[in-house]
């Protein structure tokens, strides 16, 4: 944006206020129509205010996420903004919610059953409240037996994390161990019967023999 083709201060004040009351993100393209504004120019303005906001130290930014901009508390004052949210009573994601949020969100598109097989519990109540939420939806179906739904997660789960696009989740691998580190926790973990015999080895061992 040139100094000729400034946005006006009535522009910039517009601008503010839609985003100072939107519920979601705005898309460019939509601050565009609503201000009668090219669309480079509003992707423009709004890099332009949020390095103004940064700069001036204030507690709130002006960041691109799920597509649209929207504003957001400053990290530097999250345990300000963490124990507002606590003391106001909101609810709570659970344990088992944030589990399975994780799995779809990292394994979508992806089924009620394939779910289950990971987390080994029917994941039903979570999922309704996932979605009640918003951050998870109907994505499709299976084309194989069944044509199972699919789900994927929204871009309200986007917004909340405050990413841009599912590529900037962590990379899953930093959290998972090696074949050997689980390996070595199955056999760990392997239930023993009262006669303190593994039976299950003892199969494995027969199996080998033969």
């Amino acid at each position: 944006m040139t100094e000729s083709s400034s946005p006006s201060a009535e522009v910039i004040k517009a601008l503010e206020g839609i985003l100072m009351v939107a519920m979601e993100p705005v898309s460019p393209s939509m601050l565009s129509q609503l201000l009668e504004v090219p669309q480079d120019d509003i992707e423009d303005l709004c890099q332009r205010l949020a390095m103004a906001y940064a700069d001036a130290g204030h507690g709130f930014q002006l960041v691109k996420v799920a597509g649209g901009y929207r504003f957001q508390s400053h990290p530097d004052v999250a345990a300000y903004v963490e124990r507002f949210v606590l003391d106001s009573q909101q609810a709570r994601i659970s344990a088992a919610a944030l589990e399975t949020l994780a799995i779809i969100a990292y394994k979508q598109p992806i089924s009620r059953g394939q779910i289950a097989s990971i987390r080994g519990v029917d994941p039903d109540a979570v999922m309704r409240t996932l979605q009640a939420r918003g951050y998870i939806a109907e994505v499709g179906r299976d084309e194989g037996p069944g044509q199972a739904v699919m789900f994927g997660t929204t871009s309200l789960f986007l917004e909340r994390l405050g990413l841009a696009t599912l590529a900037d989740l962590p990379s899953i691998s930093e959290f998972v161990p090696d074949a050997s580190v689980v390996e070595a926790l199955e056999r760990g973990l392997r239930i023993v019967p009262s006669d303190g015999v593994n039976h299950e080895q003892q199969q494995t061992q027969s199996l080998d023999e033969q």
